[in-house]
């Protein structure tokens, strides 16, 4: 394939994926008022910053999240800042004090057209891996009523890539639940890795680490063709 048919911008081609979890994997979510005090916190990040959180899901010790955001170097600024509102919000509640998150949060850079509707999958599958559901869309605290309902919520932005699970909003529906089910042990696997991005081999090229984060490498990189 010529190249300039696969040329595109590194910026709008990046995704991340986002983790953290409770120091020493303890719980950091233990009702409904503090999953829902994350999600406005969220909410008000993705309005102020121009976020676009695709996928998500709130588990009681840890999270995840699917983002994409115009300058990928805000990226430390903005979870810095949601950590430091929760814990705020936590330790007021809670009377407590000490470190809530287990280190700094875990990012892993994702090349959007390969990567974003199996991440998305991943995510909204780990209530069902924990044993908490039976099916994604039954967990509260997730994008996954968004997609196989049309439930509408604060946070998630529709993945650009559901449009093309049919022309119609229940055909749409139909199709990604049963992609969620379609699913292997190999490619959650992939999702494991946050030390690992995850694209074709010219997407890796386009990329440099600065403090611990992918980011878009400044200049082009030499041109040559990639065979995925």
């Amino acid at each position: 394939m010529p190249y300039t048919a696969r040329s595109y911008s590194i910026t709008g081609s990046l995704i991340y994926h986002i983790f953290n979890r409770g120091n020493a994997k303890n719980n950091i979510f233990h009702d409904n008022e503090d999953y829902n005090r994350f999600i406005e916190i969220l909410t008000k990040y993705t309005r102020q910053r121009n976020l676009r959180i695709h996928h998500w899901v709130i588990m009681s010790n840890h999270y995840h999240l699917l983002l994409a955001l115009d300058n990928p170097k805000e990226i430390s600024s903005i979870m810095a800042g949601i950590a430091r509102s929760y814990v705020y919000y936590y330790h007021k509640k809670y009377n407590s004090v000490g470190h809530l998150f287990q280190g700094r949060f875990k990012c892993q850079a994702v090349e959007k057209e390969e990567y974003l509707l199996t991440c998305g999958r991943y995510i909204e599958r780990n209530p069902i891996n924990a044993g908490l559901v039976q099916s994604a869309a039954e967990y509260p605290f997730s994008s996954a009523a968004y997609y196989i309902y049309g439930k509408v919520d604060s946070l998630t932005e529709e993945n650009p890539l559901f449009a093309t699970f049919g022309l119609t909003a229940e055909g749409r529906r139909l199709k990604y639940q049963s992609f969620l089910l379609e699913f292997d042990e190999k490619e959650e696997e992939l999702f494991d890795d946050f030390e690992k991005p995850l694209g074709s081999g010219e997407f890796l090229r386009r990329l440099v680490l600065e403090r611990g984060v992918f980011m878009p490498r400044n200049g082009r990189p030499r041109r040559e063709i990639v065979n995925r």
